[in-house]
């Protein structure tokens, strides 16, 4: 798919992205990022569809910055943790796990997160599934 360099300068000029660095940052890129996926995979023009992959790269690249000194975490605490700095409760969690109980479950020790659902989490929060297994 070939794009107009000119009309994506343009989008690039709008968006202004770049390294992210904070949190703040990493939210205005998601918004943008957001607004893309909203408008569908099959309605974005050549030039958004490049945006959003870029946009994509940055998002991710962040997020594994973020996360380098959890590796001596359970997958739980890591779970935790992701919850915590993306402010989501148990029941947005219930998607991956199914009901509120096993989320709760598994947020006190009681239940190990499945392959299945380490799967899921890594796809949410763009990380490798190792994380959670």
């Amino acid at each position: 798919m070939t794009y107009n360099p000119k009309t994506y300068g343009t989008l690039l000029a709008e968006t202004l992205p770049g390294i992210i660095e904070s949190d703040a940052e990493y939210e205005r890129v998601e918004e943008i990022f957001n607004k893309l996926i909203g408008k569908g995979e099959e309605n974005l023009s050549p030039e958004e569809n490049r945006l959003f992959g870029l946009l994509a790269n940055l998002l991710e690249e962040y997020e594994s910055r973020k996360l380098e000194p959890l590796p001596d975490l359970s997958p739980r605490e890591i779970l935790t943790v992701l919850m915590r700095e993306n402010n989501l409760r148990q029941t947005e969690m219930t998607q991956i796990f199914g009901t509120q109980s096993v989320v709760s479950e598994v947020l006190t020790g009681k239940r190990d997160i499945t392959k299945l659902q380490a799967k899921a989490l890594a796809e949410k929060f763009a990380m490798k599934i190792e994380a959670f297994i």
